[in-house]
């Protein structure tokens, strides 16, 4: 199989040093396009093995920071190490980095087998060689009996397989992928996520994967390098960028989230106390350290960790139904809380009694129902 390949028997037998050395590592990395920074001054370090994602919206730098890497773009400041080398000047061919992009970019006039014997035929592998790699890649991606098929007889599920296939049999030192699922149907998208995480952790190959997805970063990564206008803004698991996001951007983008106002009402050492109403939440003290106790405060609070009460209950939130969302295995509440949110609140009800004792109209009790809470000063500019 194409997972018993000499890098990765290599990597199998490397020392323990070895092994906590980064394979990617990016020591201040920037980028600019004439006056305008893409990229400022990144910094980070990938472990061997490890399924790292670039998320973003678009325009945040992810591409470029992956463009970087690979080679297709020069820095304007910073080192790249690729397996303990510096690359920062190194071409493109000679990283030993295998691309998947997001139009897949098959040649069209060649066969799968073709396709996929590219990259070894450019680096003058042996015939036979590049016949066994091949077919071994085929197998890996379930493409057996394809190998005379044009692009053109593909599906596009099909097409993916092939261009990852072509990145893999070069036996990378790090794969890319540049939104590799962004053409797929969502039935589709899913699938190809949970094969493609398979193959991945069966390789062992360093992966850096690309995306704006928040579901497709929470499921598929071992970590999150969360980013925005340029700046890489949070690295962490995924449950960490869910449960403890480092700033409210963060908190904003990654999951649904509702902003409650509070008010910082004690400091009690690594956490503090928010009073919402009559209710009294703990939080991660570091955000709002430069607060002042009574000043206000931003209380980020998933719809998940919201639970309906009877109004009026001690701790519980007042709130009007405003609107009820049937979503199958649970009912989307949105609720007006007038004083406690700027913007209708999302509680999300597991099973369906929601629809029949939460009508449109009606006056319930919220209540704040996990710890995992985060508050951050406001934002003046909101």
């Amino acid at each position: 199989m194409l997972m018993r390949t000499d890098h990765f028997a290599a990597t199998a037998r490397a020392t323990s040093e070895d092994l906590v050395r980064p394979t990617v590592q990016l020591d201040g990395v920037t980028k600019r396009f004439g006056d305008a920074t893409a990229l400022h001054e990144a910094w980070l370090k990938i472990p061997p093995g490890e399924f790292m994602t670039l998320l973003g919206p678009s325009g945040c730098g992810k591409t470029t920071l992956l463009n970087l890497v690979a080679g297709f773009l020069e820095t304007d400041g910073g080192e790249i190490f690729i397996d303990g080398t510096l690359v920062t000047e190194t071409p493109a061919h000679q990283r030993e980095i295998g691309i998947v992009f997001q139009n897949y970019a098959l040649f069209p006039h060649m066969s799968v087998a073709k396709n996929i014997a590219y990259g070894l035929k450019t680096r003058g592998v042996a015939k036979a060689e590049i016949a066994r790699r091949v077919n071994e890649a085929l197998a890996l991606v379930k493409l057996d009996g394809f190998a005379d098929r044009m692009p053109r007889q593909l599906s596009g599920g099909q097409q993916q397989r092939v261009a990852l296939a072509r990145a893999l049999v070069i036996q990378p030192k790090v794969l890319l992928l540049d939104e590799p699922f962004s053409a797929l149907d969502k039935n589709l998208r899913g699938s190809m996520q949970v094969e493609l995480k398979q193959i991945q952790r069966d390789l062992g190959v360093t992966t850096i994967f690309v995306t704006h997805d928040q579901s497709e970063a929470l499921s598929m990564s071992d970590r999150i390098a969360v980013m925005s206008s340029g700046r890489i803004r949070q690295i962490a698991t995924p449950g960490d960028i869910y449960r403890r996001p480092a700033d409210r951007f963060v908190a904003s983008f990654v999951g649904d989230v509702n902003v409650l106002t509070g008010r910082l009402a004690e400091r009690r050492g690594d956490s503090d106390s928010v009073s919402i109403g009559e209710a009294h939440l703990e939080v991660p003290a570091t955000a709002l350290a430069a607060l002042r106790v009574g000043d206000r405060t931003d209380v980020f609070v998933r719809p998940e960790h919201l639970s309906i009460a009877a109004r009026g209950l001690p701790g519980s939130l007042p709130g009007i139904v405003a609107a009820q969302i049937f979503q199958g295995d649970h009912v989307d509440l949105y609720i007006d809380m007038q004083g406690i949110a700027h913007e209708r609140v999302l509680l999300r009800s597991p099973g369906i009694g929601a629809l029949s004792s939460c009508p449109v109209g009606a006056e319930i009790g919220v209540v704040v129902s996990s710890d995992d809470i985060v508050a951050f000063p406001p934002d003046d500019n909101a």
